[in-house]
């Protein structure tokens, strides 16, 4: 857990370690060689992609294999199946796993023996043909080792947090995956799907197996009950009714081609495996360099001593993390965990301090340059350069921040809150002192501007980030880079595990055509109302995202719904901002909302109600996507005047909205005024010129009547 100095008087800065990566409950704290193993694993794992983006390419399916199968590696070694059982004794007794322990290992061992002799049969001793015997009992020997592996990592806990023997033979199990893919892939590559082997297929159950267990390990089980679905689907088309049916295909050519570049090695894997690892890394290199720390102290110098500062810190520092912090919930931990209790000790309850955090810290997914890793799928998928999606996105980044800022300043003057002291509160003078510390973010943006690659852009702003942490008290040495590429790999296996798995259900998708048959689905719908088929998508989309990260949550709705839009005529970027915003306010819409839950766990506030209160915070971003489907110009598209009309409009729409669910108006508002207000809102949002003029018509003369009719004394809290 990051530590943070508290805020005393005379503290002149207020956060320290906020972008430090926060442990799981299940993540080992390993000891002894087994630490030193691991730590060396992880600074290889990183070096390895860095040098394979930037200096020797290689061949891409060999490239992704590697990098699944590392994670994999990484991600059994360091993360239990559960809660690991620190104290001594307790569980089985070693006798009860002696039998399962002896056959696991035995497999596991003679598996990757196996892999081993064939990879050499093939590519040291020029021999085409490999017995059938050997190629047999190692795909068997393979398959019965994961399944015992996984089945003991479900029952078995070591004493402390040393690595089990099952999940060492799933650390084996996913070397011999990997080398039994990279010793036939230019097979694969033409039979995979098609005419498969018996050892095609078990290699590849035993692949899919391992990404599930380590993506529930990692991600927990909504994703995975979600895969599983789609895998059950795939079997079970020809008893469905309706759209759903399907011819179904049977066990081997659906295993083999999930583990093409049509499923896990896909779009999901081919972002993983170069932006995610690359800005991830580019991320570790800034925490080594204290930038976090700089964002949040530099959100307090410009926003603490405002009507509710902490609220409104959360929501400038949220905003920044987003850019370095690649999950809504662990920005939700790593800025909340200082700037909530901050929040209750100006006057906000419990629950409204976790909401404003969850609905900031969902926001950082959506802010340009970085957006968490959606933007990068959304290129790889749509083919729009990065540098349109991240212009595209700016407006309405910029109007969800504006909105979660307006609901805080609204409820802050509703109740009468006030900031924290100037004492307690780091100076701006200082912090501009060091304002340099956004050279890094500059050069990532300013090289994307200048043509530069993702890639190269991403290594230029990561060793730029080395630069400037010589001119800081925390500068770089040896150590400290060793230190960040662990940390890279570290918090790079939830990412790539999630995208693997995403692989999947893309690929049940892309197989099974149920995507098109939903789009033909919207169409129908949109013959009666396109609203309609929007509003649909809409819930979808939630529905897909509910209980899983955001890149999975869009890669699906990618897949899914997005296609549907595009046949309705939206063009692409509308289309896929559309389900991509919607996957991430997934984390804050109830019943399965990650981030406020995240924020009342911190709050110590009931979750339900949290996330009921975040959705209420949050609620500019259901309509904002509704915003520039009507209103293209807020992504950009379009002549500068049309543009800058609908920023404007929709400006004072978001205004009126934040006012209606917060009952105040330069002054209370009562239920007709809310209503009218919320009317202004919506006449705002359209974008068309005549329902812009009533909607300002009617939101001067609400401000009039407020000024003239209504005190505005603050409303005690209850």
């Amino acid at each position: 857990m990051a530590n943070h100095e508290p805020a005393v008087p005379g503290a002149r800065i207020i956060a320290s370690g906020v972008d430090e990566e926060e442990t799981t409950g299940n993540q080992r704290v390993l000891a002894g060689w087994q630490r030193y193993l691991f730590f060396w694993l992880c600074v290889g794992y990183t070096v390895f992609h860095l040098a394979v983006l930037n200096v020797f390419p290689l061949e891409t399916w060999a490239f992704r294999i590697i990098h699944v199968a590392g994670a994999l590696v990484l991600g059994f070694g360091m993360i239990a199946a559960c809660t690991p059982r620190h104290a001594e004794g307790g569980g089985f007794k070693f006798s009860a796993q002696t039998l399962p322990m002896v056959a696991g290992l035995g497999l596991a061992v003679y598996a990757l023996a196996a892999g081993i002799a064939l990879m050499v049969q093939r590519h040291l001793m020029g021999e085409m043909t490999q017995p059938a015997w050997l190629l047999s009992s190692f795909s068997q020997a393979l398959l019965a080792s994961v399944a015992i592996g996984i089945l003991g990592s479900w029952i078995f806990k070591p004493k402390g947090g040393a690595i089990g023997w099952y999940d060492w033979a799933l650390v084996f199990g996913s070397i011999s995956v990997c080398l039994y893919l990279l010793t036939y892939l230019n097979q694969l590559q033409f039979r995979a799907g098609v005419m498969p082997t018996p050892a095609d297929y078990l290699t590849a159950v035993a692949g899919v197996a391992l990404i599930l267990e380590l993506t529930r390990r990692v991600a927990g089980l909504a994703l995975v009950i979600i895969a599983a679905i789609f895998i059950a689907y795939s079997f079970l088309g020809p008893w469905l009714p309706g759209f759903l049916s399907h011819s179904g295909y049977n066990f081997n050519r659906f295993f083999t081609y999930l583990y093409t570049d049509n499923g896990i090695l896909g779009p999901t894997t081919a972002v993983s495996s170069t932006y995610i690892v690359l800005f991830i890394a580019f991320a570790a290199f800034l925490q080594a360099s204290k930038v976090g720390d700089y964002f949040v102290n530099f959100a307090f110098a410009v926003a603490g001593r405002a009507r509710g500062g902490p609220a409104k810190v959360a929501v400038f520092a949220s905003g920044l993390m987003g850019m370095i912090n690649g999950t809504s919930a662990g920005n939700v931990v790593a800025t909340g965990s200082l700037t909530i209790p901050l929040m209750k000790r100006v006057g906000y309850k419990g629950r409204s301090a976790g909401a404003i955090e969850a609905a900031a810290s969902s926001g950082g997914q959506i802010m340009p340059p970085i957006m968490g890793a959606g933007a990068f799928i959304m290129a790889e998928v749509t083919g729009i350069p990065y540098t349109d999606l991240i212009v595209a996105a700016l407006i309405p980044a910029v109007l969800y921040f504006v909105s979660v800022y307006f609901m805080v300043d609204l409820e802050a003057r509703r109740t009468g809150m006030q900031g924290l002291p100037a004492h307690e509160l780091p100076v701006m003078s200082e912090m501009l002192k060091r304002v340099y510390l956004f050279i890094p973010i500059i050069i990532l943006v300013g090289s994307l501007f200048m043509g530069y690659s993702v890639i190269r852009a991403g290594t230029m702003g990561l060793v730029s980030a080395l630069v400037v942490s010589w001119l800081t008290p925390h500068k770089m040495g040896l150590r400290s880079c060793i230190t960040a590429l662990d940390s890279a790999a570290r918090m790079s296996i939830q990412l790539i595990a999630v995208c693997a798995c995403a692989g999947i259900i893309v690929g049940v998708i892309g197989l099974t055509g149920v995507g098109l048959r939903f789009s033909a689905m919207l169409l129908a719908v949109a013959e009666n109302s396109q609203f309609l088929a929007m509003f649909f998508a809409m819930c979808i989309s939630i529905l897909l995202g509910m209980g899983m990260p955001t890149t999975a949550a869009y890669a699906v709705a990618a897949a899914v719904v997005a296609p549907g839009l595009i046949q309705l005529g939206i063009s692409p970027l509308v289309a896929h901002f559309f389900v991509f915003y919607y996957a991430v306010i997934s984390a804050i819409t109830p019943p399965v909302a990650l981030a406020a839950y995240a924020g009342a766990a911190v709050a110590g506030s009931e979750p339900m109600r949290t996330s009921v209160t975040a959705f209420k915070i949050g609620l500019a971003a259901f309509i904002v996507p509704f915003m520039f489907f009507y209103s293209p110009g807020l992504l950009m598209v379009g002549d500068w005047d049309v543009i800058a009309r609908n920023f404007a409009t929709a400006l004072i729409g978001v205004y009126f909205l934040s006012a209606a669910v917060q009952a105040w108006f330069f002054g209370p508002l009562n239920w007709v005024t809310r209503i009218i207000a919320f009317g202004v809102a919506l006449c705002m949002i359209s974008g068309a010129f005549v329902t812009d003029l009533v909607g300002i018509t009617a939101g001067i003369a609400l401000f009039f009547w407020q000024r003239k009719m209504v005190e505005p004394k603050p409303v005690p809290q209850t």
